[in-house]
């Protein structure tokens, strides 16, 4: 065999792993040598048979020692990549020290790029940057563009973990394009996941997801793995970690299997992580001393020092708050500055501070060199929270209010790259300790409402415009078809068709495209005091906002903003709990309860919500932005507003929104789902009032045509069955005669419908708290001006009246809001709301 066709075969390992593999085992049929075995090895570690790879390079080594030694050190080069993904790095790095006595030239820099590969996993993050960088140059001008691409990965890594992203994704980009311009798949799709890994620390998720998404396709054995660890964290950082979990189990699962044991220390750290940011810091105590043991085994001190990081978090998470917590705490951040990992020392010292400063001791110090301007939002966000606290403690409120809104600017920028309205309520998460304190530190009625506003803002985009997605399209047809055989099976009282699983997987996978497009939101815009009371008129707004345990309210009315404290929110939340199950009782043909039940809790959160503030709002129309669960209040019921027009929104920037979204001049839509009895009356009725009206009923009211129908439309009405996903309310659907019309169909409209009335049980609900997620809510965020929905189940029987009195009273010329406070209510049509501009 020639030179030539030796780097051919070597280069074919990184290529053409399979093929490789294959031919190498025809070479040792017929003789063979150090060649081939080294192929083999190398071969077999990408095709995830990292102990088979092993052995084929230990014979070699055997094999060459007796005979050649240069052949040797060729060997010993391919053995510190194995070595290291086998949780050998100690000796791994002494097979690079032997080999580095011997070879010259591109086997020299081949040696560098291997051994910076096991210094950065080795935790020796200064010493694996320092390697790449003086290889880099020569590997440039050489004819080995496998080698430099993965000296280029390998100093991405390092860089990235030492918090340097802009020059991680410079190494990385450069990887990814010297890998295909030489057609090296297998190594593009590495370099291309992490690229994807550092991408997702810096949150554009979108993005991070869209690029693990190609580089899977190129991906096996370790690699791939990798990879799904690597996805994990950026779903632990996206606020996902029940989502992470079980792609964190998989992927351990298989690198434990396959010997990578290297790997499997990395998923027990990640899966630490996972447990602390669900709140689990006990399960993440196991997790975390699990990787630090098999860090100390492997003799990978750096990265050991990452699982006492985490086992600090969790101290601090399960509440303790003790001397010794700061000293550990201190200690560790110094140690892990030492040794590179600059943003997790940052987290360790805001740790260090947020227990000094409840100790009541001085933690500028320990604030002083953390990050503010680099590194994940999290950590940011955290830094900016420490160092308001720390003014608030010195009583410097000037100080403490500039790093509240320095930190809630940091979050709106992350809000800012997500397009899925899930990921935005949760990038919104980061900051609530954050914003609580913003609102602990308002002093007037007019600085409590700008910051409750902003950080409303930030999980609410004010327009959402997405690119079109035809795979995602694909899987809401999939699943709208599994969602109807289910019902009809489960109607019919048989098995059903696509069992649960099938459902799953389609909806995680929605969720997936959903996650991958680049957003199309417009930046929240907080709205001020003096812009919402021009926009009043002689309205009132009525703002309610929870502080810690107390519920606060602030009020804007005849120009004027004011602060209420109305007391323990508990009692709001109890009552609320109380009035809904009333109120559902009633609306439903079960037997009701006592109609005192839901009627005493009405009054007591009359006397507790509105009571208060009636001296400022008189008899005025009323604009209520509620907070928590009271977004699924039935207002209606609350004796000051009966009669009395009224309309919710999630925030008073969302309803200044509204009411300039101009109307369409366009046409009316009227549709009637299947298996609604009264349906087809209560359209039939609507269809006098709206003679021009384009009418979906029957076979006609399929999912895609009455989305289709909804674009550009001045009024929508469609009567159906409606179902609140708890848990993931873009999943909330209208039953339609192919199946659900859900949330996430909704957003692909481009031009939504200016009114629409939902006339369906419970579609007004929402869930992830003030970011207000559901079918009412989606349409608010993609620019609908007003929704009629209800909060409760509705009566069939009572619809078909009220919705025609509605009507009438809206083509009389009343606004949506007059027009139901017009209507005498029925139990059975109390939770039916009016959202947005009203």
């Amino acid at each position: 065999m020639t030179g030539r066709d030796e780097r051919t075969l070597l280069r074919m390992a990184a290529r053409d792993p399979a093929t490789a593999f294959t031919r190498a085992l025809a070479l040792l049929e017929d003789g063979g040598g150090v060649l081939p075995l080294r192929v083999a090895g190398l071969a077999a570690k990408e095709l995830g048979r990292l102990d088979e790879g092993l052995a084929f390079l230990r014979r070699a080594l055997e094999l060459a020692s007796g005979s050649d030694p240069y052949a040797a050190a060729q060997v010993r080069m391919n053995l510190v990549g194995l070595l290291t993904a086998s949780g050998d790095v100690t000796e791994a790095l002494a097979h690079a020290r032997r080999a580095e006595t011997v070879l010259s030239g591109p086997d020299a820099d081949r040696l560098a790029a291997n051994k910076a590969g096991a210094l950065a996993r080795a935790g020796r993050l200064e010493e694996a940057h320092q390697v790449a960088v003086q290889a880099l140059p020569r590997l440039r001008a050489g004819q080995d563009p496998a080698a430099l691409n993965g000296l280029l990965t390998n100093l991405g890594l390092a860089r990235v973990f030492r918090g340097d992203y802009d020059g991680a994704e410079e190494a990385l980009a450069e990887a990814v394009a010297v890998g295909e311009a030489a057609g090296l798949r297998h190594q593009t799709a590495m370099a291309k996941g992490n690229l994807a890994f550092t991408v997702s620390r810096r949150g554009d998720v979108p993005r991070a997801l869209r690029l693990f998404a190609e580089a899977e396709q190129g991906l096996t054995g370790e690699r791939l793995a990798q990879s799904r660890f690597d996805q994990a964290e950026t779903l632990i950082m996206a606020g996902l970690p029940g989502e992470a979990r079980p792609v964190l189990t998989a992927a351990l699962d298989a690198a434990t299997a396959n010997g990578y044991r290297c790997d499997t220390a990395d998923g027990h750290l990640l899966l630490a992580h996972a447990e602390l940011a669900d709140g689990n810091a006990e399960e993440a105590t196991v997790a975390a001393e699990r990787a630090r043991t098999e860090f100390t085994g492997q003799e990978r001190t750096g990265w050991a020092l990452l699982a006492e990081h985490v086992l600090l978090k969790a101290r601090w998470a399960s509440g303790e708050r003790s001397a010794v917590l700061l000293r550990s705490a201190a200690a560790t951040a110094e140690r892990l500055e030492s040794g590179g990992w600059a943003d997790a020392a940052d987290e360790a010292r805001i740790v260090a501070a947020r227990v000094a400063l409840s100790l009541g001791r001085p933690a500028g110090h320990l604030l002083a060199s953390v990050r503010r301007t680099s590194g994940p939002a999290s950590g940011r966000i955290a830094a900016w929270h420490a160092i308001a606290l720390e003014h608030s403690a010195r009583d410097a409120r000037k100080g403490a209010v500039a790093a509240v809104r320095a930190g809630l600017e940091v979050t709106e920028e992350h809000a800012e790259a997500l397009d899925a309205l899930d990921l935005r309520a949760r990038a919104a998460g980061l900051a609530t300790e954050l914003a609580e304190l913003g609102l602990r530190l308002s002093g007037s009625a007019r600085e409590l409402l700008a910051v409750e506003e902003r950080r409303r803002a930030i999980a609410r985009p004010v327009r959402v415009r997405p690119p079109r997605d035809p795979e995602r399209a694909a899987a809401l047809t999939a699943l709208r078809a599994l969602s109807v055989d289910r019902t009809a099976d489960t109607a019919r009282g048989g098995a059903p068709a696509a069992p649960p699983a099938d459902l799953t997987a389609l909806e995680a996978k929605i969720r997936e495209r959903t996650r991958r497009r680049p957003s199309g939101a417009s930046p929240g815009r907080p709205a001020a005091a003096g812009e919402v009371a021009a926009e009043l008129g002689d309205r009132a707004l009525v703002e309610l906002i929870a502080i810690g345990d107390e519920l606060h309210a602030v009020t804007v009315a005849g120009g004027r903003a004011r602060r209420h404290r109305l007391g323990p929110g508990d009692g709001a939340r109890r009552e609320t709990g109380l009035l809904r199950f009333a109120a559902r009782r009633l609306a439903e043909d079960g037997g009701p309860p006592a109609p005192s039940a839901g009627t005493g809790a009405a009054e007591r959160l009359d006397r507790l919500l509105l009571a208060p503030l009636r001296p400022v709002l008189g008899d005025r129309e009323l604009v209520i932005a509620p907070t928590g669960v009271l977004h699924g209040l039935p207002w209606a019921t609350l004796p000051s507003l009966a009669g009395r027009p009224f309309t919710v929104v999630p925030s008073a920037g969302a309803w200044l929104h509204a009411r300039r979204r101009a109307p369409s001049g366009g046409h009316a839509v009227l549709v009637a789902g299947p298996d609604l009895l009264h349906a087809d009356r209560e359209i039939a009725a609507l269809r006098r009032l709206h003679p021009g009206a384009v009418v979906l009923d029957g076979p006609d009211a399929r999912a895609e045509p009455v989305r289709d129908a909804l674009e550009g439309a001045a009024l929508a009405h469609v009567a159906a069955h409606g179902e609140f996903h708890q848990g993931n309310a873009l999943f909330s659907r209208l039953r339609l005669a192919d199946g659900p019309l859900m949330v996430h169909d909704l957003d692909e409209l481009a031009d939504p419908p200016h009114l629409i009335v939902l006339s369906a049980c419970d579609i007004g609900r929402a869930d992830e708290g003030d970011a207000v997620l559901g079918m009412a809510g989606a349409l608010l965020a993609l620019g609908t001006a007003t929704v009629i929905a209800s909060v409760l189940p509705v009566r069939d029987d009572a619809t078909a009246a009220f919705m025609t009195a509605f009507h009438t009273a809206l083509e009389a010329g009343k606004t949506p809001s007059r027009a139901l406070a017009a209507i005498t209510r029925a139990p059975a049509t109390t939770g039916f709301l009016a959202m947005g501009a009203g």
